[in-house]
């Protein structure tokens, strides 16, 4: 049976994404959900995310969440990673692309009564210059006549703190920030709740590698050596570049 517009049974699907060609929302069957333990070196952003979530599940005070800093630490990881937590206390996720945010009030307004809660997911939010979909996020998030509703949030990331260029952050802290740029800062300032993922550090690194080669019998000094030449070679460490050493050791 299906609830609402939208054609999904949110009883027993916990995640969709919005299929822009197709124009609706496509449940998915095989969610992928990343084992919390799996993320190491950030535990302090994983508290945060996790005391706002369950503040949300509860019907408290909480906040849209905004993720930003180094590529491949896990900011989207630690997203997925929620639902994986909570999907079983009623949380239900969407992940909505960013070029399709001008449809965000239409995609969600039939969850508004909803009995669960839902976060709205935008992996690698951000916008150059003259773009204005920003707006209708910002809208949603506070500032429309509507009240927004209670049981959705935003949980996005992105590489930029303010969700726009170099150039247009040295702008504005300038004083030469044109309208399209100030449109984005009070949309970054809308986001309550900011967590900072700074560059992975070698030990970090190495942690995740040993995870992910654990039981494979290979000694850890060689592992090391080849995992940190990997990782040269590719100009970063990172939970993404581990994973990638590990896909490339096995073939």
């Amino acid at each position: 049976m299906a609830f609402g517009k939208t054609g999904i049974d949110w009883r027993s699907t916990v995640a969709a994404v919005w299929r822009s060609n197709r124009h609706y929302l496509k449940p998915i069957v095989n969610v992928d959900l990343v084992d919390p333990e799996s993320l190491l070196g950030i535990e302090e952003q994983k508290n945060a995310i996790y005391k706002n979530t369950e503040n949300f599940l509860r019907g408290k005070a909480s906040n849209h969440v905004l993720l930003w800093g180094a590529r491949g630490v896990g900011k989207s990881s630690l997203i997925k990673a929620v639902l994986t937590r909570y999907h079983v206390y009623g949380l239900r996720m969407i992940q909505i692309p960013r070029d399709d945010l001008h449809l965000l009030q239409d995609i969600t307004d039939d969850l508004h009564d909803n009995q669960h809660k839902f976060i709205v997911f935008c992996d690698d939010l951000s916008f150059d210059d003259g773009q204005c979909d920003h707006r209708q996020l910002k809208g949603m998030m506070e500032g429309n006549l509507e009240k927004p509703p209670a049981n959705i949030l935003i949980y996005a990331t992105s590489n930029r703190r303010y969700l726009m260029s170099n150039t247009g952050v040295t702008a504005n802290l300038t004083g030469k920030c044109d309208e399209a740029q100030d449109e984005r800062l009070s949309l970054a300032d809308r986001f309550g709740l900011t967590l900072n993922f700074a560059p992975m550090d070698e030990a970090v690194y190495l942690q995740i590698v040993d995870r992910l080669f654990k039981g494979r019998g290979i000694d850890p000094n060689t592992l090391h050596e080849e995992a940190l030449r990997f990782a040269t070679e590719r100009g970063d460490k990172s939970g993404r570049i581990a994973r990638q050493f590990y896909n490339h050791s096995m073939i």
